[in-house]
C-alpha cells in the first residue's frame, strides 16, 4: 500500500515488513477466556486463560502463570508456568518453570525443571523421542492435507 519510507495521511511511518523468529505470529489466549474444543496452529501460541481440548503447535507453546490446559499438548518447544493436565510431547525443550503444575506424560528431547515446579507422570527423553517425533510430524502433515 505505501512504499519504503512512505508516511500515510496519519503522518506516521508504515510498519516495515520483518521476517525472523523473534517476530513471529503470536496467537494468544488471554486470561478469563475459556475454549472447549482443540487448537492447531502453525505458529507460536500463549495460553494465559484456559483451553479445554488439545493443544498442538508446530511452534513454541508458552503457557503463562494463570493459563491452564485440560488435554494433551504437542509442540516444538515449550515454557510451561501454569496448569497442564495431559500428556505433553514436545520436539526439542521443555521448559517447567517454577510455578508449573504438570499431571501427565512427558516425552521431549530435552527438559529443564526448576526450583518448585511440579510434574506427577512418566517421562522419556533424548533418542526415545525421535519415534515420537516422526509419529508427530507424520499426524501434522496429514492433518494438513
Amino acid at each position: 500500500m505505501f512504499k519504503k519510507g512512505e508516511k500515510n495521511n496519519s503522518g506516521a511511518k508504515p510498519v516495515k515488513e520483518t521476517k525472523g523468529v523473534n517476530n513471529a505470529i503470536y496467537n494468544i489466549i488471554g486470561a478469563e477466556t475459556v475454549i472447549e474444543g482443540s487448537v492447531k496452529t502453525a505458529n507460536n501460541i500463549r495460553i494465559d486463560g484456559v483451553l479445554k481440548g488439545s493443544l498442538t503447535s508446530k511452534a513454541k507453546i508458552v503457557i503463562g502463570p494463570t493459563g491452564r490446559v485440560e488435554g494433551d499438548v504437542v509442540g516444538h518447544n515449550a515454557d510451561i508456568e501454569g496448569v497442564i493436565n495431559g500428556k505433553v510431547t514436545v520436539m526439542e525443550m521443555l521448559v517447567l518453570k517454577s510455578t508449573a503444575q504438570v499431571e501427565g506424560d512427558i516425552a521431549t528431547k530435552k527438559l529443564v525443571v526448576e526450583a518448585g515446579a511440579k510434574f506427577n507422570g512418566n517421562c522419556r527423553m533424548g533418542a526415545v523421542i525421535k519415534e515420537i517425533e516422526q509419529e508427530k510430524v507424520f499426524e501434522l502433515a496429514a492433518q494438513e492435507n
